[in-house]
């Protein structure tokens, strides 16, 4: 005898639904995600035939605590991705119409059926850490892109020049933005004033340059345009809080350099070409444990990275697959263009 469950993870009520071998109903609930209702599960659990294997469609976020609960009660837990549970309840009577209970019973079979579901481990301290600091960078880095291309579009309809010539992804080109945009403010200011404003910048040469370039392009643009002054100052608001951000990206940084100081497995992944400190935090943020994929194929089926076979009578042919994890997949990507650098 065995028991073989479905749980569908939701934000504050997840759906539970156990199986015997041959498909028998033997619980079938809500369950609230609160630590009281998951013990008494464990509880009710315990209680049914052993062995107890459990399977669940959301990993980490907010099944971070029903995780927690069912790996402390000893429970084989294995993830049961959202697109095998629509394919799966596609393929039944009625396959449709979708609710939790039909999905928590549709994981449940998939448990009970399958042998080939990976097992979800427990999350080590260090293995959240670096997920929570990969998440953080990559909603800065994203926010920052879209204030650059926001800064691109002001610049270049009242200072088209000088957008041309400045790189905004640099420091000094925000710096000066931060105080100084129309070609009016530029001729005005003194040497003394913008040498001043990069006093903390060490690349001296690289300041001068940029100085120069940007009086240059001042003197070529006499006139003053419709809407200028307010550009200017959502210029300077704009490329203020980006000089924020790229200190706080610093400092994200550090952090996950501190991090993967300590990891068992940051020393081995960054050896690989092309992987500096964020693709390898992304990777162990992204992959977990290693001992989670059986080979190296099973890692690159992961990462959607896998030749996907077709066949069909005498036409038989290998094509690029549509899923896998798409972050994954990104820093294969990313640090196999590194590598070429």
């Amino acid at each position: 005898m065995s028991t073989s469950v479905g749980i569908d993870i939701a934000k504050e009520l997840h759906w539970v639904s156990a199986i015997g071998e041959v498909g028998e109903v033997l619980l079938d609930r809500k369950l609230a995600n609160t630590p009281g209702d998951l013990l008494r599960l464990v509880d009710e659990l315990k209680a049914l035939p052993a062995p107890v294997r459990i399977g669940i469609d959301v990993m980490g976020g907010i099944a971070t605590l029903t995780q927690a609960v069912l790996l402390e009660a000893g429970f084989e837990l294995v993830h049961v991705s959202g697109l095998a549970v629509n394919r799966a309840r596609q393929g039944t009577v009625g396959g449709e119409s979708k609710s939790d209970p039909r999905d928590a019973r549709v994981i449940a079979d998939q448990v009970r059926t399958r042998r080939d579901l990976r097992r979800v481990e427990p999350y080590s301290q260090i293995d959240v850490e670096l997920r929570l600091l990969v998440s953080r960078r990559r909603d800065l880095t994203e926010d920052q892109t879209r204030r650059l291309a926001r800064m691109h579009d002001l610049l270049a309809a009242i200072f088209p020049e000088l957008e041309h010539a400045l790189d905004l992804t640099s420091k000094a080109a925000l710096t000066l933005l931060s105080a100084f945009v129309t070609p009016t403010e530029l001729r005005q200011a003194s040497k003394a004033q913008l040498r001043a404003l990069f006093a903390s910048q060490s690349k001296r040469t690289h300041v001068t340059e940029l100085i120069a370039t940007a009086r240059a392009c001042a003197q070529r643009q006499p006139m003053q345009l419709p809407g200028e002054a307010l550009s200017a100052e959502l210029l300077r608001e704009l490329a203020a809080e980006a000089l924020g951000t790229l200190g706080r990206l610093s400092a994200l940084d550090a952090q996950i350099e501190q991090r993967l100081a300590r990891h068992p497995d940051a020393a081995l992944i960054r050896s690989l070409p092309g992987m500096g400190a964020v693709l390898t935090a992304t990777f162990i943020a992204q992959a977990g444990s290693i001992q989670r994929f059986k080979s190296s194929d099973a890692l690159a089926a992961a990462a959607g990275l896998a030749p996907v076979l077709r066949q069909s009578g005498k036409v038989r042919f290998l094509r690029r697959p549509s899923g896998g994890n798409k972050d994954l997949k990104r820093v294969f990507y990313q640090s196999a263009f590194a590598s070429l650098r």
